[in-house]
């Protein structure tokens, strides 16, 4: 699938890692560092402007190492970007460490992941039909 895509970022486009890659890193486009305190949240641009055709989506998801090694994760994960969006791509980050952290122009600060989807036509009824599980939830399998 192709996907146009403009780049007004000094960043190389998003691509895969590896040859079985999920998701594309995006880089951070900034003019200068970013300082995200603990707890502190900010929207970084990554220059990004795509057109996704239609009943395609991109997702927006954390990146791993980033996570694990600086306690930085996208807030609104995964987040959506719909085929109709045509402004900048840009990326809610959030800083769960205990220590303030930079965030660099460049930097790989999220994964983008491009997926199919259906709309559904919601149909309101008065019953849904029963299963095994039923009402259970959050946690319920591992009950005894």
């Amino acid at each position: 699938m192709n996907i146009r895509i403009i780049n007004k970022s000094t960043n190389p486009l998003p691509h895969y890692q590896t040859k079985l890659s999920a998701g594309m890193d995006i880089s951070a486009f900034l003019e200068k560092s970013i300082v995200l305190k603990p707890l502190e949240r900010a929207l970084i641009p990554s220059g990004l402007f795509i057109e996704l055709p239609a009943g395609i989506e991109a997702q927006i998801r954390p990146r791993s190492g980033l996570a694990l090694k600086k306690g930085i994760t996208v807030l609104n994960t995964p987040g959506t970007i719909d085929a109709d969006y045509r402004g900048e791509i840009k990326i809610i980050l959030i800083n769960l460490s205990q220590e303030e952290v930079t965030i660099e122009n460049g930097e790989r600060i999220a994964q983008m992941v491009i997926a199919k989807h259906e709309q559904a036509t919601l149909v309101e009824v008065d019953q849904i039909n029963e299963t095994e599980r039923g009402a259970g939830g959050f946690g319920h399998t591992g009950t005894t």
